[in-house]
């Protein structure tokens, strides 16, 4: 079975014994580094199952020195390449950071972070904590989430495009989406049209009309379950949310699988059999590398880098930053892809203004792609579709068209929506689909982490059912 199947989640670690892999180093006296050991273990329960020797020998004669009667001492060759294996081997209860600079850098720190919370164990230091996502085990189905190492990435348009592909292979599948705009109570979206007027009317009713959960069933047409959540913590847990009340109603829905699909950096809190990471090429390698942005591909059976073009990231950029994931995870399956606009209504020969979350760098490639492609006139483009005040300013230079085509995103009900009632225009909803660059192939992507989640919930069914 893969190995991300058998690694601990974060739901496990409290039941665990409170053996702790202490990471030392030669900038402390190994007099002081065992007297803490002790005094740590006699205070706070938290029995030495090893001491991890980062480096540094100021006040060594030689690293065995550092050593604590009855734990192993590792020395390993690279601290931070190593450091996963050595938590699979000893299966420790949680980390205790007893090292500092210059050894502990702040970003070896957070690397190591980042691998022990990715296997479900807590990392402590003398005055912070980063604790790993719990994942509740409730689906009944196959099933995949969506997560992403920050905002506007591409989740909600990997997941509808993955939800697509899926329907169009004859599986039915439910999304539940969680958002910060989401609904106080899980809310299903099934059996009702998702155009201009019913979200025009959700809006009126108090709700963000354009939350994840209408994208999700007006671009793919699944079922859809809207949940939200409010804070979001570094390793992703929110800090308050109703995902798994929306992951129980899923359950109860006549479908073959359900996608999990999270909202900026925060993973929804559920178990699934699979997890896909969105990467944005433009501020993927931050997000990837600071913080704890490792954890989300450690956790992932795949990784789609989204954005992966000029002006977003040079050729080489975008390379280095797939050499960087697969560096951090070689068993992880990357696929880049760019977002083209697709249109949910002919527009051919129509007058046209965009509105759009994309930056000002994308607004010629977008405008000359609709021109081409969908053979309308593009007369302006706000890319302020996340700003309202900047965004009534640029409807402005709307009038003359006859469509306004907008993602559904942000204020694309409420704002541009009513603009567009108001001065007679239609609305058209656009979907940004993912499409495959460099060789790669989505489709098939797609179809290796349907199989494999079927192939991890069939095995799980046969384990409960002994």
């Amino acid at each position: 079975m893969d190995g991300k199947e058998t690694m601990p989640e974060g739901s496990r670690a409290g039941e665990r014994s409170l053996r702790a892999l202490y990471l030392v180093d030669g900038e402390h006296h190994p007099s002081t580094v065992r007297d803490a050991v002790e005094r740590l273990r006699r205070e706070r329960g938290w029995e030495p199952a090893a001491l991890y020797f980062l480096g540094g020998t100021e006040k060594l004669g030689s690293p065995e020195e550092v050593s604590v009667a009855g734990a192993e001492t590792v020395f390993p060759g690279d601290p931070e390449m190593e450091f996963l294996e050595t938590l699979d081997r000893l299966g420790p209860g949680l980390v205790v950071d007893l090292s500092d600079l210059p050894v502990m850098t702040p970003s070896l720190r957070m690397s190591l972070a980042a691998r022990a919370v990715a296997r479900g164990i807590p990392y402590l230091g003398a005055d912070f904590e980063f604790r790993p996502v719990e994942f509740a085990d409730v689906l009944t189905r196959p099933s995949l989430s969506v997560i992403g190492t920050g905002k506007r990435c591409g989740k909600t348009a990997v997941s509808a495009e993955l939800a697509t592909y899926l329907r169009g292979k004859g599986i039915r599948v439910a999304v539940v989406a969680m958002g910060r705009g989401g609904p106080a109570e899980p809310y299903l979206l099934a059996d009702q049209p998702v155009d201009f007027d019913f979200l025009l009317r959700e809006a009126d009713r108090g709700l963000h009309a354009a939350s994840d959960h209408y994208e999700d069933a007006l671009v793919s047409g699944v079922l859809a379950v809207g949940c939200r959540r409010c804070g979001g913590g570094m390793a992703g847990m929110p800090f308050v949310e109703n995902c798994l009340e929306g992951a129980r109603l899923a359950n109860g829905l006549d479908v073959d699988g359900v996608i999990m699909e999270g909202s900026g950096s925060s993973l929804p809190p559920v178990r699934t059999d699979v997890r896909l990471c969105v990467v944005s090429a433009s501020s993927g390698r931050d997000e990837l590398t600071g913080y704890l942005g490792l954890s989300r591909v450690l956790i992932s059976d795949g990784v789609v880098i989204t954005m992966a073009e000029e002006p977003f990231a040079s050729a080489s950029e975008i390379c280095s930053l797939r050499e960087e994931i697969e560096r951090v995870d070689g068993k992880v399956t990357v696929v880049r892809t760019i977002f083209r606009p697709y249109p949910l209504k002919p527009i051919r020969g129509r007058k046209v203004f965009v509105t759009c979350t994309a930056p000002e760098a994308a607004g010629r490639t977008l405008a000359e792609y609709l021109t081409r492609a969908e053979g309308c006139e593009v007369l302006g483009i706000s890319h302020n579709l996340s700003r309202r005040k900047e965004l009534a300013s640029d409807l402005g230079r709307a009038r003359g068209a006859e469509v306004i085509l907008t993602e559904l995103k942000a204020a694309a009900v409420d704002v541009v929506g009513r603009f567009a009632r108001e001065e007679g225009m239609e609305v058209v909803f656009f979907h940004n689909r993912a499409v495959p660059v460099g060789g790669d192939d989505l489709q098939g992507f797609f179809e290796r982490m349907w199989r494999l989640a079927v192939e991890r919930w069939s095995g799980r069914e046969a384990g409960n059912s002994r």
